[in-house]
């Protein structure tokens, strides 16, 4: 196999005295062995993306390693020293259970402290959301969580949050990849200072628990918490470290937690996948919901910012929800208890993302409050809060599995979310519902939405040519007519223009510039296209929508739904 001689050149700096011995020796078994996975580890450097910089664990450039982690941390360094000249830094540290979070937390702590800037480090694993909230408590000027969410057990990765608590955005996450990029990495210094490393803990845990009590409490009556029955599962994740107590704190006495995926660990040896919007990923707490007549299931992902939600259907079945249904209950439940408490004044305001559900668009609408719909990721809706002081945030979230409560948290957050889901769901009950049903009452009331997702995986470079192949086609070839139904606008958010097929007419989107493309169709329906910013994905997102005139006819439109989004699958050619 001939290597490209820009990809030999970068191997042969990794084989430079700079780098380690035991660096140097699996590049040298990677050039006899695995001149495949060499390349794949050197053809280009680690980006960062909708979720920071997420990557496979291994040497080389393209790789998640002490080296690659050490040079994003010299360049933050080097750049939190321009922005705030003449401040005494500080930074956040928190690390989940993957194998390596802990050693490469130790890794970037050092850099920072070798450039002069303060360290707090969380001592042990802790939930991405406690992060964003450390970051505001302790008045840091950035932070860093070492992570990969859901991804298989070889990925890793690093997010970085600004002094808001919310992750980067435009224009400090260009200006920090342009610093980086101009660093060789010889010029990273991983000399530590240990004493501008605090160890840090229980105090962030006490105060963050506090937060989440006072924002996701709403009068539920004690007996009525009580009375829920709760099966949890961290899968292996941080979430076990905040969770049980939260709960306990609220006064839900009836929580069972699956003894198997309790104990954190970073090869998730129960599940294929550690990812709560995988069926798979809850299995084992819904058999156990089953053993102990559970009203609810709650699954967190590994880092604690996702979760996975099964209730019981009118036929006391265990049914998954999708992550654009639990937004929706979670969404209105707080719309209602703002209006009761006479918070609703026209200055307020609810989150969401282009790949969500509409159906969030109506209930702003209803409850006489913005929603203000961003790209991908919850660092847009971070955004919103910090560009528009003079509202308030209620909540929001988007599709994958993460809601917000509030702004004390600038990320997607399962810890308070969680207790949010219990409070609705323990509600319900005591007024002889369920979740499930309080979702039907909310199709009829503002229109039944059906969501669905496709994922398909591209891995390694000839996966990266197909994903930008497949989105080029749907540009320079935009499909006219699916399943039917005109296509009667088409949104390109990398061109910024919105065009009207039907008219001819285009105008400016003013959502910052990302590779996306939505169509329209003229019965309502939603097809949305975007390769994943942090894995190696290309995702097609459905939605379609029906008027649902009665609880009872539930299941009937649901059918009418989902065969019209099967069809337009099958049209595309997606299965």
């Amino acid at each position: 196999m001939n290597i490209e001689k820009e990809i030999l050149e970068k191997v042969n700096e990794w084989l430079t005295p700079f780098f380690d011995s035991k660096t140097q020796e699996a590049v040298r078994e990677m050039m006899a062995s695995s001149p495949k996975e060499l390349e794949e580890s050197f053809y280009k450097n680690l980006e960062f993306g909708t979720g920071g910089m997420r990557g496979i664990m291994g040497p080389g450039t393209n790789r998640v390693n002490k080296y690659t982690l050490g040079k994003a941390t010299q360049g933050l360094s080097d750049y939190l020293k321009k922005v705030f000249a003449g401040e005494s830094l500080k930074v956040a540290i928190a690390y989940d259970c993957r194998n390596n979070s802990d050693t490469l937390a130790k890794v970037v702590a050092d850099v920072f402290s070798a450039n002069g800037i303060k360290v707090f480090l969380f001592s042990e694993l802790r939930p991405t959301p406690e992060l964003s909230f450390a970051v505001k408590y302790l008045n840091c000027h950035a932070g860093i969580v070492l992570t990969a969410s859901h991804n298989p057990p070889e990925y890793n990765g690093y997010k970085v949050y600004w002094q808001d608590g919310g992750q980067l955005v435009p224009p400090q996450d260009g200006e920090i990849i342009q610093v980086i990029e101009s660093l060789e990495y010889d010029q990273v210094n991983f000399n530590a200072k240990p004493e501008l490393i605090e160890y840090i803990g229980n105090e962030i845990d006490e105060a963050f628990l506090k937060s989440s009590l006072a924002n996701a409490s709403f009068n539920t009556a004690p007996e009525a918490r009580q009375n829920l029955k709760i099966v949890y599962t961290p899968l292996h994740g941080t979430s076990v470290k905040l969770i049980p107590d939260l709960l306990e704190d609220a006064g839900y006495t009836s929580v069972y937690i699956v003894a198997e995926q309790a104990v954190p660990n970073g090869n998730f040896p129960t599940v294929k996948s550690p990812n709560p919007e995988e069926p798979e990923a809850l299995a084992m707490a819904i058999e156990l919901a089953e053993q102990v007549n559970a009203d609810i299931v709650i699954g967190t992902d590994p880092d604690s910012d996702r979760l996975g939600v099964a209730v019981r259907n009118g036929n006391g079945i265990m049914t998954l929800l999708n992550g654009n249904q639990t937004m929706v209950l979670m969404t209105h439940f707080l719309l209602e208890q703002w209006k009761k408490q006479g918070r609703i004044a026209g200055k307020q305001f609810i989150g969401s993302t282009i790949v969500s559900t509409p159906m969030m668009l109506e209930l702003a609408e209803a409850y006489g409050v913005e929603c203000k719909v961003g790209l991908t990721g919850f660092k847009w809706i971070a955004k919103f809060i910090r560009d528009f002081p003079e509202q308030e945030f209620i909540g929001g979230g988007e599709e994958s599995f993460g809601f917000m409560v509030g702004d004390a948290v600038r990320d997607k957050d399962a810890v308070t979310s969680t207790l949010l889901l219990c409070e609705i769901a323990a509600q319900a009950k005591a007024n002889a519902s369920s979740l499930y049903q309080e979702l039907l009452k909310l199709y009829v009331e503002f229109g039944f939405y059906k969501e669905y997702l496709i994922s398909l995986t591209k891995k390694g470079i000839e996966g990266a040519n197909e994903i930008k192949q497949m989105m080029t086609d749907l540009r320079q070839n935009p499909l006219k007519e699916i399943n039917g139904q005109r296509v009667i606008m088409v949104e390109d958010y990398q061109s910024s223009t919105a065009k009207n097929l039907l008219t001819g007419e285009e105008e400016a989107l003013k959502i910052p510039k990302s590779n996306v493309l939505i169509y329209y169709l003229e019965d309502g329906t939603k097809i949305c296209a975007r390769p994943s910013g942090t894995e190696p994905k290309i995702k097609f997102y459905f939605s379609a929508n029906e008027t649902l005139e009665h609880v009872h006819d539930a299941k009937h439109v649901e059918a009418i739904l989902d065969t019209k989004i099967k069809n337009i699958i099958e049209e595309m050619n997606l299965i």
